[in-house]
């Protein structure tokens, strides 16, 4: 059984007519330049490298020059868990990305709690991210708890050639759906904080919450883009479906 991980294009294509969440699979460190333009290459991993320019109204060379520079740099991480067969992606992303999130989701809601009843009188935005996040953890935690209990054992037991092929699609759709809702939840809590930018006043807490978030949507998105663009076509592969 094959445990090939990513559909690149067909060799030749031009950089531009890439689709983002490839490159980054194909190189992880592309993500910094991704994310210094604000450009999703995980919920909107699809999206070419040219769409994504022309929506955030970027230039398209400049950003191949700054992917051309980056490819450049020799300082990659030495294990790009893109590469990982089904089953030990499944493990990587419980124990690096999951186990972050329950980490991180308790000490997070706490701050953000203590945040908007302090600064939240004369900041409404803080009441709202309080509200966005607690709705986000939420959503997370069952969305955690469906992977870990049907999807991803599902998932393993056919890499490992344990269990006849299945059709997953419609526990993958749902992920899908879910992981969408998530990347809209963080584009909204980025809006609300100023791409996490703590007013010059602010106090420890509020500059830790802040600073706590902007790793969160780091984490998250590098979570949700290695199962939309990895793990997810690797299950459909394995059973002869065709992403939808």
């Amino acid at each position: 059984m094959s445990h090939s991980q990513v559909v690149f294009s067909p060799s030749g294509t031009p950089l531009s007519d890439r689709s983002v969440g490839e490159l980054v699979a194909e190189r992880p460190g592309r993500s910094r330049v991704f994310q210094a333009h604000n450009i999703d290459f995980c919920c909107q991993g699809g999206t070419t490298l040219r769409e994504a320019c022309e929506r955030k109204k970027v230039s398209l060379d400049m950003l191949i020059a700054q992917l051309e520079r980056e490819q450049q740099d020799p300082v990659e991480p030495e294990s790009n868990p893109a590469e990982l067969p089904p089953h030990s992606l499944c493990d990587h992303i419980v124990q690096q990305h999951h186990d972050f999130l329950r980490q991180e989701l308790p000490r997070l809601h706490a701050m953000s709690e203590r945040v908007a009843r302090v600064h939240g009188g004369h900041t409404a935005s803080l009441v709202e991210v309080f509200q966005v996040f607690t709705g986000m953890a939420k959503e997370l935690f069952a969305h955690m708890q469906k992977e870990e209990q049907i999807l991803f054992p599902a998932i393993k037991a056919m890499s490992e050639e344990k269990a006849a092929p299945q059709s997953l699609e419609g526990p993958i759709s749902v992920m899908v759906q879910e992981h969408d809702e998530a990347g809209a939840a963080l584009e909204r809590l980025s809006d609300l904080t100023n791409r996490y930018q703590p007013p010059a006043d602010a106090c420890n807490t509020y500059r830790a919450l802040f600073a706590g978030l902007a790793e969160l949507e780091d984490d998250l998105k590098r979570h949700i883009h290695l199962e939309n663009a990895v793990l997810f076509p690797a299950a459909r592969r394995m059973i002869g479906e065709e992403a939808s």
